[in-house]
């Protein structure tokens, strides 16, 4: 509270000793410690009348939404720790490890069979529009439309036998 070691204590008594006396230093300690009482006393009431008027106000309900909105938006709460530490593991990636390797050549797999999937798709649209073309064509269409068909079903995967 005010960091006094026994010590100052003592030479503060001493002095109080030689000051008021020893027949006065009985009422003088008494008269003292009344005073802290009533001191102590007014202090634990002030707090008392604040914690009631701010009890009234809602105040402690607030604190309580603040305390319950800051455990819901924490870092830990929403996983973001998690990520933090996944971040950091990919902060030292060696592209030249075993598994940069390994990503790499997915990497380029992937890039692979996308292109593959794209000219099959342009393939089977081009195919469609041919068909499309030659059905509009009806039955009295002119050469054009049956070479274009034909040309499109030239270009179709042709099915393996197992």
């Amino acid at each position: 509270m005010l960091d006094i070691g026994w010590s100052e204590l003592l030479v503060i008594g001493v002095v109080a000793l030689i000051v008021v006396g020893p027949k006065d230093l009985p009422r003088l300690f008494r008269t003292l410690g009344r005073f802290t009482g009533k001191a102590k006393g007014m202090a634990r009431e002030f707090s008392r009348a604040m914690n009631d008027a701010a009890d009234e106000a809602g105040v402690k309900d607030l604190s309580d939404s603040v305390g319950s909105l800051r455990k819901a938006t924490s870092a830990k709460a929403m996983g973001l720790d998690a990520l933090d530490k996944a971040a950091k593991s990919f902060e030292g990636f060696d592209p030249t490890s075993e598994t940069g390797k390994l990503s790499k050549e997915r990497a380029e797999q992937a890039a692979k069979i996308r292109d593959h999937a794209a000219k099959k798709a342009q393939a089977r649209l081009d195919r469609e529009a041919a068909e499309k073309a030659a059905a509009e064509a009806g039955p009295d269409a002119s050469e054009t439309a049956p070479e274009a068909v034909a040309a499109v079903e030239s270009e179709k995967p042709k099915a393996t036998e197992s």
